[in-house]
Order: C-alpha cells, then structure tokens, then sequence
C-alpha cells in the first residue's frame, strides 16, 4: 500500500509545471528521449540496454522526489 501512496505522489510530482521545469527533469526526459530514439532505429533491443535506461531514469526521479521532500 505505502509503495502505492508513493507511487501516485512522485506522479503528481511529475506532472507538476514546476516540476517539469527543473534541470533534473530535463535531464530524465531527454535521457527518455534519446534512449527511445536509439531503440526505435533498431528492430531489437538487448534487455540490458532496456534496463539501463530504466535504472537511470529510476535514479533521476529519485532525486527529484528526494528534493521535493527536502522542500
């Protein structure tokens, strides 16, 4: 249940304006972005690529949710 609860607060986290403004926002984004445009100019993705870019995108959210707890 808590797993939930901070499922559905780092949601809204993310799609607060504010939120998506911040550098560490961009960064997720933009990592999204250019992971997506290397996987789609191929027809296979290795898993450990997929999972790369999962646990990078993992660690810049963190750090927005830890920043928007410290504030």
């Amino acid at each position: 249940m808590t797993e939930v609860l901070e499922t559905e607060a780092l949601e809204t986290a993310v799609l607060d304006a504010a939120v998506l403004e911040t550098p560490t926002m961009r960064e997720a984004l933009n990592l999204i972005d250019r992971g997506l445009s290397d996987a789609s100019d191929r027809s296979l993705v290795s898993a450990v690529e997929f999972t790369d870019l999962l646990l990078d995108v993992r660690s810049i959210l963190v750090r927005i949710d830890s920043a928007s707890h410290a504030n």
